[in-house]
């Protein structure tokens, strides 16, 4: 990775999704999306989706993979992982990066180690992988930022990214679908609406929840 330096050009820092795996669920097909952020300091690929297909993803989701390493993906030039959870859906492609830092929350990493059917414990206990177990928020480099958001798990975390204006947040399964940031119920969700992004980027849809400004007003509108 290259040296840090002070961000002087935040809107450098770009975050692409890809599609690695669809899943059934209730008759409709849910995507998988890892999303990478190029920054002046390093590639950073925030959760790894599936790349091989398990009994448990099989019963449960009749998944279809697309895995980043079938793709046509530079996988060497990823620096830095990060993983919001660690769900199955989230890690089965940690074995890609072994000995670069992964990090996650100290409370996620504990649970997925400690509790029974919390995730494919062999994905997410690769050989070789580097944890990098953080407790709380982190700057991971200048313009991104790693931040506790509880809820889909206790040790979920969400990313924000400073693009120059509002921020952008790569938020896992913090958020499910757009209904949960358009009335937020959770301690995760609260917090990324609170941030007052642009763009929030969830791994179960396509295209970024965007949150619409309010109207405003034009000569002669009152308030009673």
């Amino acid at each position: 990775m290259k040296s840090p330096r002070p961000m002087d050009a935040e809107a450098a820092i770009t975050v692409t999704p890809i599609v690695v795996a669809d899943l059934h669920v209730e008759g409709e097909v849910m995507p998988v999306c890892v999303h990478v952020i190029d920054h002046p300091d390093g590639r950073v690929l925030v959760d790894t989706g599936m790349t091989e297909l398990h009994p448990a993803v099989v019963a449960a989701f009749e998944p279809r993979l697309y895995p980043l390493s079938e793709q046509d993906f530079d996988v060497a030039g990823i620096d830095i992982v990060v993983n919001t959870h660690l769900h199955a859906d989230h890690c089965g492609g940690n074995h890609l990066f072994a000995g670069r830092p992964i990090y996650v929350q100290r409370r996620e990493l504990d649970d997925a180690r400690r509790e029974e059917g919390y995730t494919i414990r062999e994905w997410a206990d690769a050989p070789d992988l580097r944890y990098v177990a953080i407790d709380g928020e982190l700057e991971l480099l200048p313009g991104i930022r790693l931040v506790p958001a509880p809820g889909h798990t206790p040790g979920s975390q969400v990313v924000v990214v400073e693009t120059g204006g509002r921020p952008d947040v790569i938020c896992g399964d913090t958020a499910v679908w757009f209904g949960e940031l358009d009335e937020p119920l959770t301690e995760g969700q609260r917090l990324i609406r609170a941030l007052d992004p642009e763009k929030v980027w969830l791994a179960h849809v396509r295209e970024p929840w965007r949150s619409t400004p309010p109207t405003p007003k034009t000569t002669g509108d009152f308030e009673s």
